[in-house]
């Protein structure tokens, strides 16, 4: 029987430890690449909102009023944050959606300083956003504005009578679920629908009179649902001045007596993928693989999907959403 040589056996073993410690190597680095996808799939970030930093919110898109994002606001108004940056991209969205954001906005800022970038578009619900700040900031060339409230309903009336189409329905009064889109509207319903434009309108025109300390006169000059630019804004008194991060910052430290240098962390809700569109779901996985470009096209296709299934008065600014 031939023996083992003694420097073999130390070989082998030494063999295996090496096998041993690559394959924790390997596992840990999976488990690392899992996590740091998990974090930019959901919004998350590695520890950095135990101490002291200014929080960025970012409300993009079309303004629902979504639990997650009124929750997220509630969670930077506990935590550790010295102050808030609000980055607004939106055209805007429902008005009650707009409402509840404004008003957990404004819980916030009594708790934090807070402070209002407007980006390319703060209109209509975007920019009710903006006014739960306490400084409104914008680039020259920002659309700001729009103040008013719009009631959409397409009419498929003269198709279905094209096509020979008839839809019948029972109805308690003449009023009930109008209008219906499936029948021309009626006078009556177009005066029930304006008496709720209207009241919604001036709750929109009181909102920017008090937090923009208008006089009747500045509010009317605004307030006719034209967007205007973030230079015209300033004169307006819808912005307070031009610039944008880097100028809000500075203001926070000037103005509010921010400690300079604090890091700025993003604060944002989480995103799983179940509870993304088609469209939206896409978005984040090509941006988990560093396709930009292609994430912000699925991005608008998600944007024009939500605007096609909103329901109720909007504040919203409805130019071209996929230009």
């Amino acid at each position: 029987m031939t023996s083992i040589p003694p420097d073999y056996i130390v070989d082998r073993r030494n063999l295996r430890r090496k096998l041993s410690f690559w394959r924790v190597i390997a596992f840990a680095a999976v488990l690392l690449g899992i996590v740091i996808a998990g974090l930019r799939i959901t919004g998350g970030a590695p520890g950095t909102r135990l101490i002291p930093h200014i929080a960025r919110l970012s409300i993009e898109g079309v303004i629902t009023g979504d639990k997650d994002t009124l929750k997220l606001i509630d969670d930077i108004g506990n935590s550790h944050a010295s102050a808030v940056l609000l980055e607004i991209e939106s055209p805007g969205g429902t008005t009650t959606g707009a409402e509840r954001l404004f008003d957990a906005l404004r819980r916030l800022a009594k708790k934090k300083p807070l402070v209002s970038v407007i980006g390319t578009v703060g209109a209509s619900g975007g920019y009710i956003a903006a006014l739960g700040a306490d400084e409104i900031f914008a680039e020259g060339n920002s659309l700001v504005g729009s103040i008013g409230v719009l009631f959409q309903i397409p009419n498929v009336s003269k198709l279905l009578d094209h096509i020979g189409v008839q839809v019948e329905s029972v109805k308690s009064s003449p009023l009930k679920a109008a209008p219906s889109g499936y029948e021309p509207t009626s006078e009556a319903a177009k005066q029930a629908l304006n008496a709720l434009v209207i009241d919604s309108y001036d709750w929109f025109k009181g909102l920017v009179k008090d937090r923009r300390h208008m006089s009747d006169a500045e509010l009317a000059s605004v307030a006719d649902g034209r967007v205007f630019t973030g230079r015209q804004g300033v004169g307006l008194k819808l912005v307070d001045k031009l610039g944008g991060e880097r100028e809000a910052i500075e203001w926070l430290e000037s103005e509010k007596g921010i400690r300079k240098g604090l890091a700025v962390q993003d604060w944002k809700k989480g995103r799983s993928l179940e509870r993304l569109g088609i469209f939206g779901a896409a978005a984040r996985l090509a941006e988990l693989f560093g396709l930009e470009s292609l994430a912000r096209n699925f991005d608008r296709l998600d944007l024009a999907q939500t605007l096609g299934v909103l329901d109720g008065p909007l504040a919203i600014w409805q130019a071209d959403q996929l230009q």
